[in-house]
């Protein structure tokens, strides 16, 4: 059925543009996607961008056209919603500011080969809808595994803050990437008068109220546990500055002891101790007697010989080390840097690095014995980025406690599309978070992803939470990827049939 309307029109305009301007206006369209991402949170323009998207990959003449336009298209998504990738190097602007405008574009450029790579290769298995849900979808789920991974700003993020965050317990994040891409092609086939679209539009839209009643009751209960969260807001120019370190380490304890009850946990965020572990004895002592004797959790680092590790400790009643966990998914080009010998002779460190070695990775996902709390699974930054990490955890845990640094984010979209995600982890996998970040937001999350408790971006405080119960495990605590990994390849397959059937009967 040959499209019509004003859709199908402006589409014929931009395809009929000079390459330049195709590749202008469909990175303006990236642009507008990527509003749906958090802080902005508009997600009916993601999938109208989506949708004209889509339009335009209808009319490419071949694999190579189809993944420049992917190429195009990506390029403006990530600009808009990976800017906050240029605050790290403005932290010590004389060193690194020179690199932000190389690093935004490096990386907008390269993470848009991925977008394409998913049109060429939706073209290549024949095009059309099942073309384009397919390649898209297989492509993003690659995103998040290849060169240790990136999955931040899926497309499907731009739900979390919708009841359809509630389908993520059964497929995950790639689950809500596949319903804003069909959706995206149904509002394309109503916007070019296919009565189909009306349907499946409102079809899909059955999936808003249904996730509404179907979202869990997951509060705390009178019984719960109260945990402690610490914000000391250390700016990130100013957290290791010698004049100013102590007033840092000491707001954290004036925190821990503050108020006439004491909670059953407290937590400091990421590298709040600005003390080696190895010699931190007296560090932890001082910790210890401002908690009470409650159980803290501190962020921090350790040597074991010339290996450093960014690492949780749990310091129990006179400053004992109960458990430790050192962090193993690392930010490249952040916490270390490939080929960083070489690369250091041109004065190119990592980020968090100080002596342009960076970190070395931890042994990987563990669980903790928190006492009366039960079971941990700790995350360092980063790591809340990665569902697979935990499912990589070798047991279930009660809860995720994930410890931050999102000075390094910025105050404007990075410490919300980080918070977001970790809404999402705790709906993926049915357990409730402790999430605390040294400038915000942090916050306690209930296993069905919604915030209970939170500190602001930006302000110093401590807050007392309630730790919401743990629900059952997942669907996707089961089985992960594998099902959206199937059905991505299904659809690929079935549009090869479909086109193979099309050119049989010319």
């Amino acid at each position: 059925m040959p499209e019509t309307g004003r859709a199908a029109a402006l589409i014929d305009r931009v395809v009929g543009l000079s390459w330049r301007g195709r590749v202008l206006v469909l990175g303006a369209l990236g642009a507008v996607a990527a509003l749906g991402q958090a802080p902005v949170g508009a997600w009916p323009l993601s999938i109208l961008a989506f949708a004209l998207l889509y339009g335009v990959f209808l009319r490419a003449a071949g694999v190579r056209q189809a993944a420049w336009i992917g190429w195009a298209f990506g390029t403006g998504y990530f600009l808009v919603s990976l800017n906050w990738i240029i605050e790290p190097f403005l932290v010590d602007v004389a060193r690194h500011g020179w690199m932000a405008p190389f690093a935004l574009l490096g990386l907008s450029g390269g993470l848009a080969l991925f977008a394409a790579a998913a049109l060429g290769l939706g073209r290549s298995f024949g095009g059309g809808a099942l073309g384009f849900v397919g390649g898209l979808g297989l492509v993003e789920l690659a995103r998040g595994y290849v060169l240790t991974g990136f999955p931040w700003a899926q497309p499907g993020h731009v739900l979390i803050d919708t009841p359809l965050l509630h389908w993520a317990s059964y497929l995950g994040s790639l689950g809500l990437t596949a319903l804003v891409l069909l959706a995206a092609v149904a509002l394309w086939m109503a916007l070019t008068g296919a009565r189909a679209g009306f349907a499946a539009l409102g079809a899909m839209a059955l999936l808003w109220p249904v996730g509404a009643m179907l979202t869990p009751d997951a509060g705390a209960g009178p019984e719960a546990a109260i945990v402690r969260l610490i914000q000391p807001n250390a700016p990130q120019h100013e957290k290791w500055d010698p004049e100013k370190i102590q007033g840092f380490f000491d707001r954290q304890l004036a925190f821990s002891a503050a108020g006439e009850g004491r909670p059953d946990l407290i937590v400091w965020p990421e590298t709040a101790v600005p003390v080696m572990l190895e010699n931190a004895a007296r560090t932890l002592e001082v910790i210890s007697d401002a908690a009470g004797g409650v159980p803290v959790v501190v962020g921090l680092q350790r040597r074991e010989e010339l290996r450093l590790f960014n690492t949780l400790a749990l310091v129990e009643a006179g400053g004992s080390v109960a458990a430790v966990y050192d962090k193993h998914h690392l930010v490249p080009f952040g916490e270390y840097m490939p080929y960083g010998d070489v690369l250091a002779q041109w004065g190119i460190h990592g980020m968090a690095s100080k002596d342009g070695q960076g970190f070395s990775s931890g042994p990987g996902a563990q669980v903790i014995e928190m006492g009366a709390l039960g079971r941990a699974l700790p995350l360092i930054c980063y790591e809340g980025v990665f569902a697979q990490d935990l499912r990589a955890a070798p047991g279930r845990a009660d809860f995720i406690l994930l410890i931050t640094n999102d000075a390094w984010f910025g105050k404007f979209s990075g410490p919300y599309q980080h918070l977001a995600q970790a809404r999402l982890r705790s709906a993926e996998f049915g357990l409730p978070m402790i999430r605390v970040a040294n400038t915000g937001v942090s916050a306690m999350i209930d296993a069905a992803g919604r915030v209970t408790e939170s500190l602001p971006l930006g302000e110093a405080g401590w807050r007392d939470a309630a730790l919401p119960p743990p629900l059952p495990p997942t669907v996707y605590a089961r089985l992960g990827d594998a099902p959206m990994l199937a059905i991505f390849l299904v659809l690929l397959g079935l549009s090869r049939l479909d086109h193979r059937r099309r050119a049989a009967r010319i």
